[in-house]
Parts: C-alpha cells; sequence; structure tokens
C-alpha cells in the first residue's frame, strides 16, 4: 500500500516574512537536528499465533533490510507501516529489541539498552516480564523515557503460557519494585469487545498533541477484539482518557480506549487493542487485518502523535546517523520545565481541579485562558498536579502569576490562595494581595529533590466577601 495514503494528514512549517505558514504535503518532515530513539520490543512474544508485531524482520537495525523505506512493504512486519511513517520524517531512530535481547536499565554492556532510548514500544507482549525487567521498565519511564504500551483483548494469550497481554501490563504497573501504587493512574479491563469504533474525544482535548498532533487530527479509533482501561485520577492526576467508547462520558473514568499519563518524568501511552497498529502485511502464514487504514478510525495519525509525544521527553543527546545510538541517559535535562500545561491553554489537561476550581478565560496573563480559584463564599478549591524535581538540584524555583479580585478588606487577611507541597503550605497570597493585576510570585522547591511531590493551589474564602484568585504560567525548572 502506497504510504502516501498514511501521510495525507502531514503537514510542514513553511516561515514567509516571519510569519508561520501551515501548508499541507504529502513528504515528510524535515529532519530534526535531534533524532528521538524510539525501541519496539520483540522480547515478550510478539509475534505468537497470528500476531507479527514487528517493523521489520531485520532485527535490531530496520535499516539493514531497505535503509531508504517508500511503502510499509519496505520492511516486513505487521507494523511496517508505523515504522516506515516515522523512518521517512528523518525524526526518528529506530531499533527492535529482537528474540534474544534484555530489558535493561543502566547496563552498559547491553547495547539496546533502554537508558540509550528515548522511547520503549510494547506491543501486545504475552511473556509476564521478570522482576528485574520491570524495575529497568519502570526506572526509564521515571527518569524521562516514554512507554508505549499496545493490550488485546481479554484471553487473548498467544503463546499459551497461562498470561495474556492485558495481565502483562497490569502486571508491570501493580507489582514493581518502583512503584506498585497505580503508578500510571490507570487498569486495564479484563474484557473482549467484538467490534467498535470509539469517537468520543476526551473532555480535555483543546490543544492536546496526540488527538491534534503533528501527523493529522484524530477523530476516532477502532476495536476488533480489544479492551480499555479505567482511570484513577486520584492515584495519579496526571492521567487522561484520549479517546472512549460510544455512549461514555468524555470526562469520565471507564470505557477509556486510548489513554495518556506521566510517572516522574516521563510519558506514558496506552492503547487497548492491538488491531489499530496491525497493517494487514507481514510474514508469510499470519492473518492480518488492516486496521492502521480502517476508515472507521484515524489510528495512523494516534499511532504516529503518541510516538512523538511520549519520545518528546527523551534525552538530549547529539543526533545519530544511523538507528543505533551510544547515549547513556534518557532523562530530561536539568533545568528542564517540570510543569505540563502550567498555562491552562490546553484547559484542566494534567491537574486535578477540585469541586468548584475551573479555567477561566475572564483573565490570563498570556494566552487566553487561567486557573481561577474562589468566588465564592465558605468554600476551599484546589488544583493539583505530580511533579517530580531531579535529584541533586539546588534550585528548583517555582513561579507562577496571580491576578486578585475581593470584597474583603485591603489590610486584614481572611481569604487565602495556599501553594503547598504534599500538603505542607509553603507561601499564602490573600485578600490583602495586590489587585487587579498579575503579578508574580516564587518559590523554591530544591528542598524536594529527587521526589516526586503533590503540587497544590488551594483557594480558601471565609463566609463573607469572597476573594477570587486567578492562576497562570505556572513555572518549574530544575
Amino acid at each position: 500500500m502506497p504510504s502516501t495514503k498514511l501521510l495525507a494528514g502531514l503537514t510542514s512549517l513553511a516561515l514567509t516574512a516571519g510569519v508561520t505558514v501551515i501548508v499541507a504535503v504529502p513528504a515528510p518532515h524535515a529532519q530534526a537536528a535531534t533524532q528521538k530513539r524510539v525501541l519496539f520490543d520483540n522480547t515478550k512474544a510478539e509475534t505468537a499465533g497470528n500476531a507479527d508485531w514487528i517493523i521489520s524482520t531485520s532485527q535490531p537495525d530496520p535499516l539493514q533490510q531497505n535503509a531508504n523505506p517508500t511503502s510499509e512493504t519496505s520492511w516486513t512486519g505487521a507494523i511496517s507501516a508505523w515504522g516506515v511513517a516515522l523512518q521517512k520524517t528523518g525524526n526518528y531512530a529506530l531499533n527492535t529489541l529482537p528474540s534474544s535481547g534484555r530489558i535493561t536499565y543502566g547496563d552498559a554492556s547491553n547495547a539496546q539498552d533502554l537508558s540509550k532510548y528515548d522511547e520503549f514500544v510494547l506491543p501486545e507482549p504475552n511473556i509476564a516480564f521478570t522482576a528485574t525487567e520491570k524495575t529497568a521498565i519502570m526506572t526509564f519511564v521515571k527518569n524521562g523515557g516514554g512507554l508505549f504500551m499496545v493490550s488485546d483483548h481479554d484471553q487473548s494469550d498467544r503463546n499459551n503460557d497461562g498470561i495474556d497481554s492485558v495481565g502483562v501490563l497490569n502486571d508491570l504497573m501493580t507489582n514493581n519494585s518502583v512503584d506498585s501504587t497505580n503508578p500510571f493512574g490507570f487498569s486495564i479491563d479484563v474484557l473482549n469487545i467484538s467490534n467498535e469504533n470509539p469517537n468520543v474525544i476526551g473532555a480535555k482535548a483543546a490543544g492536546d498533541p496526540i488527538i491534534a498532533g503533528p501527523f493529522g487530527a484524530v477523530k476516532s479509533t477502532i476495536i476488533r477484539n480489544g479492551t480499555t482501561a479505567t482511570l484513577s485520577p486520584s492515584s495519579n492526576a496526571a492521567v487522561r482518557g484520549e479517546l472512549f467508547r460510544a455512549g461514555y462520558s468524555a470526562s469520565g473514568t471507564t470505557g477509556a480506549a486510548f489513554v495518556t499519563s506521566t510517572f516522574g518524568s516521563g510519558r506514558v501511552a496506552f492503547w487497548g487493542d492491538s488491531s489499530p497498529i496491525d497493517d494487514g502485511t507481514g510474514q508469510s502464514g499470519n492473518t492480518l487485518y488492516d486496521g492502521w487504514n480502517d476508515p472507521a478510525g484515524t489510528d495512523a495519525a494516534l499511532a504516529l502523535n503518541a510516538t512523538d509525544w511520549l519520545a518528546g521527553t527523551g534525552s538530549t543527546s547529539t543526533s545519530t546517523s544511523s538507528s543505533s545510538s551510544t547515549s547513556s541517559s534518557s532523562s530530561a535535562p536539568s533545568g528542564a520545565e517540570r510543569i505540563v500545561n502550567g498555562s491552562f491553554e490546553n484547559n484542566a489537561s494534567y491537574w486535578s481541579l477540585g469541586s468548584g476550581a475551573a479555567i477561566s478565560t475572564t483573565h490570563a496573563s498570556a494566552g487566553t485562558k487561567s486557573l481561577t480559584l474562589g468566588g465564592t463564599v465558605s468554600t476551599t478549591q484546589s488544583a493539583t498536579q505530580q511533579v517530580t524535581i531531579p535529584a541533586g538540584v539546588t534550585s528548583a524555583p517555582l513561579t507562577f502569576k496571580t491576578y486578585v479580585t475581593s470584597n474583603a478588606s485591603t489590610t486584614t487577611v481572611y481569604d487565602r490562595l495556599n501553594v503547598q507541597v504534599n500538603g505542607t503550605t509553603l507561601t499564602s497570597l490573600s485578600n490583602t494581595s495586590p489587585r487587579g493585576a498579575f503579578f508574580s510570585t516564587t518559590v523554591d522547591l530544591s528542598a524536594y529533590a529527587g521526589q516526586t511531590v503533590t503540587l497544590k493551589f488551594q483557594g480558601v474564602n471565609d463566609a463573607s466577601n469572597p476573594t477570587q484568585f486567578w492562576v497562570d504560567e505556572v513555572s518549574l525548572k530544575a
């Protein structure tokens, strides 16, 4: 199948007289100065039964099969369309961890050690990870890597070893030495959904790089015997459903067909069915299905946008000239931005809002939106986000801007805006703060170096003359 069919939704940026112009083109993106390094797993029976979830039979380096692929058949594998689409942009260096490979993190003797990559893709793993492998994967994500997990339906044990991809991935999240307390904020449902086309886009989709990313707009996906996930924002405030089953709430916690989250400095994506990544071509003897181009879903754009987003938190190593890499670190750089959506332009994405808290267009320091707390009497409202502060940093300035309106006294404190970390108030603004214009506040969080903490903005009003606080441009560089 011609690759132009896959890449028809691509756009490129052209600069003319200082103005950014969006031009629709079928050609790949211009090559990035730093390639994003993506490793596809093939150690967990990803080709068992009718599965053929590899980008190429040439492993670890698909370029050895064809250094200049033009279509999905240039490489052999049922997810070759995925790999070829990435390769043609020039922005990615792709490898496969072969069946004889080892999943490690920080092992310099392993040529495919996870520390040498920005993203690790698990396309329907059918063998349980060992304790050591789970530690490696979770540490990789915590230190800044991107993890793309694809499962299949309940009882899809392709190699008949007693566990399927649902069990393998749930075990990874709930039984590891790094964090087993629902670290990503979701669990995979034990379901077999036969044939649906989830098209309910998550409520926080404005500006979302998964739904409206560089590879095109996402409107739906497919399920052809697959499952979903159940979200738990109380476990991880960053979790969000990108696409839900028809009839399910866009802001709900059930029926999520595609999920994203963060953990530590890294990012996570989950897809509940392997049919969407199947391009219908692969090794002989397999019964395959072209879900990549199924007209009921925009699966190619979804897979590629998510891949790009996941790789974005990787290392800052220099560009490689081939699909292998020798960088020894995938952690985000010191001084990197640790707050996601601190301008609230993506609405409440990556924030967990308590009752009464809202995103407002009434006042904004930058852009068009801000967080608003208060405005009514006898209320406590909050917004939280989990943030990781790297070990060893000596400076971790949290900065934000605030706009205050109030009917209360300008000299006596009645209402407060508390800034808390793990429940401890570090600073407070109040009804006595400057009014009618945004002002900046800075709080040093370096005391929390090496920790993942819960940052909270909490508005507390007493029983009369309410104060309203608008918060914008939240930033933490560490």
